[in-house]
């Protein structure tokens, strides 16, 4: 009996039937994660770089259309309109705009105000019209749907209601009528 167990051991110890299967099972999970976070993380960027067009667009366009002074909703239907890739940009983007003192830097909040789908729905945090040649701060802030949340980049990114937030800030002079 320990004879024929000996020698199907090491029968069993010399035969490679289903080694590449091993491998496939070892390595093919490694493989998908890194694709899942690769496509992840290249809808992460568009958005970002939509909404930092689109902040940068508006922005330019208030500056030189000097005398008029939009005011919250009339920019964020603008940013959500040049943000096109952005799902649900008119519930899922806030703004924030404040006049700041040239000479004592900018002293906004570390933390920006975003959409928080777990409470209700918040007043705008601070937005002023700036008066001729004062220095305004403008800063979106967008809450986007992970594309794969239960993928390990779409589940470190998200922590508000399975979203991540993605900001852009710009700073102009309000031009003089």
């Amino acid at each position: 009996m320990t004879r024929k167990l000996a020698k199907f051991l090491s029968r069993f110890r010399k035969c490679e039937d289903g080694n590449a299967t091993v491998e496939f099972v070892i390595v093919f999970p490694a493989i998908v994660g890194v694709m899942l976070a690769a496509v992840e993380l290249t809808f992460m960027t568009l958005n970002h770089a939509m909404l930092e067009r689109a902040v940068d667009v508006v922005v330019r366009e208030i500056r030189l259309n000097t005398g008029s002074s939009p005011q919250h909703d009339e920019i964020k239907v603008a940013i959500c309109e040049k943000a096109v890739f952005i799902r649900d940009c008119g519930t899922n983007l806030k703004l924030e705009m404040v006049r700041q003192d040239p000479y004592a830097g900018i002293t906004l909040p570390a933390t920006p105000d975003c959409t928080d789908l777990s409470e209700e729905v918040r007043p705008v945090r601070q937005f002023e019209n700036g008066q001729a040649n004062e220095l305004m701060v403008l800063r979106a802030c967008a809450k986007i749907n992970p594309i794969f949340p239960s993928s390990t980049l779409g589940a470190t990114l998200a922590n508000d209601e399975g979203q991540y937030a993605l900001t852009a800030m710009s700073v102009f002079v309000q031009e003089p009528l």
